[in-house]
């Protein structure tokens, strides 16, 4: 259910006749009397659909959304499934993909080319946004980061934990001949 959304009670009676007053002015911007006119329907008790039909408001300004509810959760379970290139290991070993040509891991463009193959127009900066909107941060994907090769050796540590990445502050600079 939505909020219901009311304006706040006049301070004080000068409030109260200054808003009554620009609401039904003939001079003031026209911007101006229309919200002194929402305050006034709002302090009568109306809701807000109730003040919009009164003010003949147009329902819905601003841009439709292009994909329905039902797109945008067939782009989300998109992810549950598997990559079009990844490869699957056979009963008898061997590794197989269901596409040669496709991506191994989800990528934006993967997910982009997959929603359109099921016959949803959107690219990888709406995805991008869809998934954001469910709170799901994008990241790179790493190739390196698993195998089921008995050789591989995942990246270990660095050498020493104390060793810093890149300088933390300013550097001193070399001694002046200041105090000559």
């Amino acid at each position: 259910m939505p909020k219901q959304v009311k304006a706040r009670a006049a301070q004080d009676t000068q409030e109260e006749r200054q808003v009554r007053r620009l609401a039904g002015s003939h001079h003031a911007p026209a911007d101006w009397k229309v919200h002194a006119q929402m305050v006034l329907l709002s302090w009568a008790g109306k809701t807000p659909n109730e003040t919009a039909a009164e003010l003949r408001m147009r329902p819905g300004s601003g841009r439709k959304p292009r994909l329905t509810e039902q797109e945008r959760s067939r782009v989300l379970a998109l992810v549950k499934q598997a990559p079009p290139g990844h490869l699957e290991t056979q009963a008898d070993g061997t590794m197989v993909a269901r596409d040669e040509e496709g991506a191994a891991q989800w990528t934006l463009a993967a997910l982009a080319q997959a929603a359109k193959a099921a016959g949803i127009r959107v690219k990888r900066s709406q995805i991008r946004r869809i998934y954001l909107r469910e709170g799901v941060r994008w990241r790179h994907t790493h190739s390196w980061g698993d195998s089921s090769d008995p050789e591989f050796v995942p990246k270990g540590q660095r050498s020493s934990a104390t060793t810093r990445s890149r300088p933390r502050g300013r550097r001193p600079s070399a001694p002046t001949n200041s105090d000559q």
